[in-house]
């Protein structure tokens, strides 16, 4: 039987522990599992591709069948590419599941061999979002049970340093 390769997109700026919850729980469920580093020239992220890769590197390195890469266009032909039959989305609440189907609906019609597989994350982390996350650390709100410890300490070398 074939291997199940599966690519788990996004911005991840920053790494919640939303993300790594999908990650881990993704990585149990495919042979292997891609976090690719959506690279978008519109938007102005906190934190460079650079440094996100390092921190998902970072956080994902105890897990033996996930890797870190980067993507821009679209994200079908980067995963007929790489080889991927499974796109890998979360679902926190059903606004969430709206758009993540839409997304699911044009990528089948785009490449119908890719699927499109939801997780829910943990309960504790349904309302965790990277948005909500600098929103609230820009404010000096504590974010350390949101983020990896490692996405804390560059939070706050990135945003604290530049004001100093």
């Amino acid at each position: 039987m074939a291997e199940t390769l599966a690519i788990y997109p996004g911005s991840f700026d920053p790494i919640t522990n939303g993300h790594l919850d999908l990650i881990e729980r993704g990585s149990r469920v495919f042979d292997h599992l891609i976090v690719a580093v959506l690279t978008n020239p519109d938007k102005e992220p906190l934190f460079t591709v650079e440094e996100r890769v390092a921190m998902l590197r970072a956080v994902t390195a105890h897990i033996r069948n996930v890797s870190v890469d980067t993507f821009s266009g679209l994200l079908v032909d980067y995963a007929m590419r790489k080889g991927a039959q499974i796109i890998l989305r979360g679902i926190r609440a059903f606004t969430d599941y709206e758009y993540e189907l839409q997304m699911a609906l044009m990528n089948r019609k785009l490449e119908p061999h890719l699927e499109t597989v939801f997780l829910m994350p943990a309960e504790s982390y349904t309302y965790v979002s990277s948005r909500l996350v600098k929103e609230i650390f820009l404010h000096r709100g504590s974010v350390k049970e949101l983020v990896p410890p490692v996405v804390d300490e560059q939070l706050q070398h990135k945003v604290f340093s530049r004001k100093s």
